[in-house]
């Protein structure tokens, strides 16, 4: 591993905000085209279907939402029809799993407590669900990540820790990159689980109207579990309130992004099976599964430049290697455990270290048991 010193600095401290959010747009106005230009008649044949309440009528004739709702479940209905198409769902779901999960975590960490995009991301990961898909990575999600990180550099560069500060303060703190409790190494993987892992096998194996509807909420319910099995945690485990590296615990690390990881090598077998096969999708699938597969691959290319911009061409490197080899969802959490070795907000500037804990207890380190 590169020690600070022999460390570049990445492209996140050489160039203003304005300059890194230039590719992102871009690439948003790139998806907006490339998705119209792709459209499909059978698609618009969806939207008019549900307009004339012949899809769903339980949901078509709901007022004012109805006609949408009907249009959004039908469209991942048929995108979910046929072996092949399953398969290639399967692979997508495992991506999104994956940036869901790092999403979490960071959602966790102290040094992103100041922004609400990143703090509180139901909000963010709702809007791409329903609406905005890949856009909303690149216009909102994306842009609240470069903009924190400058956040940082820039205080880090231009001030010193303050007195008052302690080491958790988001800029200046030892423990900054630290999750703000322990009890996050159990709620965020249950929930994550539990919220979406759960529903997307479920639209997987039922590809019913229910099924999908439940799966479009998937943020809701990452969010309620991750509070509820956070609050039971610490109940459970009173001193596990206080704040913990995730990555210098190996249990830890496992349990954090075990299941993403394994669904994704899972879903790449299946995929990899399904192209031996003959390819059974109909022409509605077709349309809807491309519309999908554009969509995702262009977060997939936002995703790419994030990494590259704020840890490196190696972390890129490495993200698109086990994506490769392991599937698209192992491909970003591999990329963003090794990425987390490189975040290095200003190596020249003073932290302000743990100096309030007690002489009996040791920092945490791989040694250090997930659960006492």
């Amino acid at each position: 591993m590169d020690t600070p010193s022999a460390r570049p600095r990445q492209a996140v401290h050489h160039f203003s905000l304005q300059y890194l959010l230039v590719v992102p747009i871009l690439l948003a106005l790139l998806t907006g085209y490339i998705l119209f230009l792709h459209g499909d008649t059978d698609i618009y044949m969806l939207w008019s279907q549900c307009h004339a309440r012949s899809r769903i009528p339980w949901l078509s004739h709901i007022p004012v939402l109805g006609t949408p709702s009907c249009f959004l479940v039908s469209f991942f209905q048929e995108a979910l029809s046929g072996t092949r198409a399953v398969a290639i769902m399967a692979a997508i779901l495992s991506f999104i799993g994956g940036l869901l999960t790092i999403s979490t975590v960071e959602a966790a960490r102290i040094c992103n407590s100041p922004s609400v995009l990143i703090a509180y991301p139901t909000g963010p990961w709702l809007a791409f669900n329903l609406i905005g898909g890949a856009i909303v990575w690149q216009l909102v999600i994306i842009p609240a990540f470069f903009h924190r990180s400058r956040a940082i550099i820039a205080a880090r560069s231009t001030s010193s820790p303050s007195p008052t500060a302690g080491p958790s303060d988001p800029n200046f703190g030892e423990s900054m990159r630290h999750l703000t409790q322990l009890a996050e190494t159990i709620a965020i993987p249950a929930a994550v689980a539990l919220g979406y892992f759960v529903p997307s096998l479920l639209i997987l194996v039922l590809d019913s109207p229910a099924s999908i509807i439940t799966w479009l909420f998937f943020p809701v319910w990452v969010s309620l579990a991750r509070q509820g099995l956070r609050r039971a945690t610490l109940a459970l485990k009173r001193h596990w309130h206080g704040t913990f590296h995730l990555e210098s615990n190996k249990a830890a690390l496992v349990g954090m992004y075990a299941v993403p990881i394994l669904c994704s090598v899972l879903s790449q077998a299946l995929l990899v099976w399904s192209l031996t096969q003959r390819d059974d999708r109909k022409e509605m699938t077709r349309a809807t599964t491309k519309f999908i597969v554009i969509d995702v691959f262009f977060i997939g290319l936002t995703v790419l430049y994030w990494v590259l911009v704020e840890a490196g061409w190696r972390v890129t490197a490495v993200m698109v290697g086990a994506a490769v080899v392991l599937g698209p969802g192992a491909g970003v959490c591999i990329g963003w455990i090794y990425r987390e070795s490189t975040v290095d907000p200003d190596r020249s500037v003073t932290v302000v270290a743990v100096g309030g804990r007690s002489s009996g207890e040791a920092t945490p380190s791989e040694e250090t048991p997930l659960l006492r």
